[in-house]
């Protein structure tokens, strides 16, 4: 996939691996737009970054997806790529009553991309080149008890690349998987994951890769763990949940 000359939309684009894979898109030539809830981050990466574009929306909500999409291909007719990345993590007992929270964690990090892939596949289909790439995560093969619904979400998300992937064989659009490890960013709250890979080593090794045209592209333990076998993920597990365990 050309990392430049193209028009990008990230989500969840203005911290994190978001933040990140936009950065590298404008630094090739493409032009980007970042979308988020909170207009004061967007804001800030705006100031660092003044070519980006910005969007506030709630992805969780619906109507911000369907304003979302209608408005950027309206204002962004040559928008060509959807980089699904927004997500929550939360460490959460399954025993508390919290379907509020619940329900948000699966809104945002898996019916947002669904909703978003399908309705922008109608105008991505009118593009010469065009992909859609989604962020999932190595916890999509090796679930970290404490997270279950991010784990389970994003497995989920995983599963739908695949067949997306399959639908869109015959069209102009590629559908990308990111998978992760886990990365020093504030996903689920600061200085939670100071023990993951650094997000610029993480973005400068997974960029080249997408730029040499593979659909696949995990990192570290991700890599490790989307290759593994039955009993290899069974260990993984089993190390990652231990108590005391950095990841758990």
């Amino acid at each position: 996939m050309e990392l430049g000359s193209n028009t990008v939309l990230v989500t969840g684009g203005a911290s994190g691996i978001g933040y990140a894979l936009a950065e590298r898109f404008l630094r090739a030539g493409s032009a980007v737009i970042i979308c988020g809830r909170r207009e004061d981050k967007l804001r800030s990466a705006q100031a660092a970054h003044p070519a980006l574009h910005i969007r506030i929306a709630d992805l969780a909500e619906e109507s911000d997806r369907v304003s979302v999409a209608s408005s950027l291909v309206r204002d962004f007719p040559r928008l060509n790529v959807l980089v699904n990345n927004a997500g929550i993590q939360r460490y959460i007992p399954l025993a508390d009553d919290d379907w509020t929270g619940l329900r948000q964690e699966i809104a945002i990090n898996f019916e947002a991309p669904i909703r978003l892939s399908t309705l922008f596949i109608p105008h991505l289909r009118t593009q010469s080149a065009a992909a859609i790439v989604n962020v999932t995560s190595g916890l999509s093969f090796v679930p970290l008890a404490r997270a279950p619904v991010y784990s389970a979400t994003k497995a989920a998300l995983h599963s739908f690349t695949r067949s997306l992937r399959h639908q869109l064989a015959d069209t102009s659009i590629r559908v990308i998987e990111i998978i992760p490890p886990a990365v020093n960013t504030d996903l689920g709250g600061p200085g939670l994951h100071t023990f993951g890979v650094n997000l610029d080593e993480f973005a400068d090794a997974v960029m080249p890769r997408i730029a040499a045209g593979e659909l696949e592209v995990a990192y570290g333990f991700a890599e490790q763990s989307s290759r593994a076998s039955r009993n290899e993920l069974e260990g993984m597990f089993t190390r990652m949940n231990q108590p005391g365990s950095a990841r758990s």
